[in-house]
């Protein structure tokens, strides 16, 4: 075989495999994906089969965990209302400004993703306890935020903020100020610009900020416990009513709530994949 010829033929060898070791890692990704995912996320569903139906609703549809539910599933969805708002705020100022600490605050929106829940939990009821800096100014017109629902929103709203600035930034960085300029020399005014022009493109990266936002909260423990009081059917969200259940030895009653969160995370994460195709169909950016 000649050289000419090698070289016609060694391409083509090299194009089948174009992941080296594909099937070794496939293998690897799948097993870690079953040990870390799947296989405790089956587990939990067979507990849960294992139960009757009227069983199941009867667990679901005690007054505790409804209440448990609500404030889970209520608050987060008003949190993520918030910061859909505040994240717009926040993402039109690093944006299209240019002032002094404009990179410390963008550095600052991270913190609730680095801070131990924990950690943020202990200082935002120091904080907004009766006798802290800012529950103290709060407190002469009668609104307490620590160890109330209150409360559980305020700690929602810090942790989820990030997720709606972070997915709407780069497309408000990436659009083409060509188009603002354009609709300008036609004569539209700034706000019909932004409601015309600006919205419809960053509009998808929203609603998947606000959708992350939402999933975000309705999962959130640890910033959660030590605002809220934890009173049952006050102020006791829905993970925290899982633990009581596995402390109590009631597994039934807690695998019958993590099933019901689950299938609703489930659902939101399918509402998030299709608001990501659809900001990529409408950004033109690729998956």
């Amino acid at each position: 075989m000649s050289a000419a010829e090698l070289g016609e033929t060694a391409p083509t060898r090299r194009s089948n495999g174009v992941i080296p070791g594909f099937g070794l890692t496939m293998g690897l990704t799948l097993l870690w994906l079953s040990l870390i995912v799947l296989i405790p996320l089956a587990g939990l569903f067979f507990k849960t089969a294992e139960l009757t139906p009227d069983r199941i609703w009867t667990i679901l549809t005690a007054a505790r965990t409804l209440n448990a539910l609500k404030i889970s599933f209520g608050l987060s969805l008003i949190a993520a209302a918030i910061n859909l708002v505040l994240g717009a705020v926040v993402v039109w100022a690093l944006v299209r400004y240019d002032f002094p600490g404009r990179r410390l605050l963008d550095a600052l929106v991270d913190i609730p993703f680095a801070l131990p829940t924990a950690v943020a939990g202990i200082a935002l009821t120091t904080l907004y306890a009766e006798n802290g800096w800012i529950g103290s100014l709060l407190a002469p017109f009668g609104i307490k935020v620590s160890f109330t629902p209150l409360g559980i929103l305020v700690a929602l709203i810090f942790i989820g903020l990030p997720f709606v600035v972070r997915t709407v930034q780069p497309v408000l960085e990436d659009f083409d100020h060509e188009l603002e300029e354009a609709a300008a020399t036609l004569g539209a005014s700034r706000w019909t610009t932004i409601r015309k022009v600006v919205l419809p493109t960053v509009l998808p990266a929203f609603l998947t900020g606000f959708a992350l936002a939402f999933a975000r909260a309705v999962g959130e423990y640890g910033s959660v416990i030590f605002i809220a009081g934890n009173l049952p059917n006050v102020s006791e969200i829905a993970p925290l009513l899982i633990v009581i259940r596995l402390e109590e030895f009631r597994y039934a009653d807690a695998t019958t709530i993590a099933a019901t969160m689950l299938v609703a995370s489930f659902a939101l994460l399918f509402v998030i994949n299709g608001l990501q195709r659809w900001s990529q169909s409408r950004t033109g950016r690729a998956s």
